[in-house]
């Protein structure tokens, strides 16, 4: 009997259990309590603002007053900057209470082109020496060639290997397609190295580079290839009087040793003939 009670117990706690379980409850425990859990936090964040809303308040009532008291505590939240700052590819220049930045540009050229070069016009580069009197105006005329670089101005010089002077023809001159000059070679433009009667260079470079730099590829390089001739006009002097320095009628030394070899040579050879001629009977 009591076990039969047993029995009905326990079939009642499993029909109960099952009964349970399938059920359709309302959300999981777990996910109330994690909304729980999340308006708790959200309170504790709105009561921590709270309390630090006078703090913060504070500290601008403090930056106030001593922005008052000392007027150079103020920032604007940048770095302050004087003198002049340099940069890669920007120079920057404070003048009083402004700053004007540069911007500057590189020029990527392709490292196997040639080096810029001159071709001479006048005088043509295929004509013979040129010569020119000293006291007369000069005139020369080039292009370019190979330049990807235009230089922003250039020199002119000639130079006289003779009294070692240079000669500046045109100084800073702006870059035209064809470059020309003229020089005037009287002892007004000369000054204290007067030309003399010898051999000339005419050397163009970029004003902004020294003339023995490297020529790089693109750029214009030193050209030094073009020499010419001046010369000192001397006095009128009529042919009669003309008196040759170097010139004269009588032979030399070495003229006359010659003329007395060939000579004596003759002599040997005609008496050798007739000896050997004489003995064989054949002349006579």
């Amino acid at each position: 009997m009591r076990s039969l009670q047993f029995s009905r117990l326990f079939a009642t706690l499993f029909l109960f259990i099952c009964l349970t379980a399938a059920w359709p409850w309302p959300p999981r425990l777990h996910d109330i309590e994690d909304l729980t859990l999340k308006r708790q936090n959200d309170q504790n964040s709105n009561s921590d603002s709270s309390t630090a809303s006078p703090s913060s308040s504070d500290s601008k009532n403090a930056q106030s007053s001593d922005a008052s008291n000392n007027p150079s505590a103020i920032t604007t939240g940048f770095p302050k900057t004087s003198g002049t700052s340099k940069a890669t590819g920007t120079t920057a220049k404070d003048t009083g209470d402004s700053k004007t930045i540069t911007k500057t540009s590189s020029i990527s050229v392709d490292p196997r082109l040639p080096a810029g070069g001159i071709e001479m016009i006048t005088p043509s580069a295929i004509a013979q020496a040129s010569y020119y009197k000293v006291g007369d105006f000069v005139t020369f005329a080039w292009n370019y060639t190979s330049l990807s670089v235009t230089p922003s101005a250039i020199d002119v010089l000639v130079s006289c290997a003779g009294n070692g002077a240079t000669y500046t023809l045109a100084s800073n001159t702006s870059v035209a397609p064809t470059g020309s000059v003229t020089w005037n070679t009287g002892p007004e433009e000369t000054g204290a190295n007067p030309l003399l009667t010898d051999t000339y260079t005419l050397v163009i470079h970029d004003a902004a580079k020294d003339v023995t730099a490297i020529p790089a590829a693109g750029y214009l390089g030193t050209y030094d290839q073009f020499t010419f001739g001046m010369y000192i006009p001397q006095q009128y002097t009529p042919l009669g009087e003309i008196i040759c320095a170097t010139c004269s009628g009588a032979l030399s030394a070495i003229e006359r040793l010659t003329l007395k070899f060939l000579f004596g040579t003759g002599m040997i050879t005609v008496t050798s003939f007739t000896w050997f001629a004489g003995g064989f009977g054949a002349l006579f």
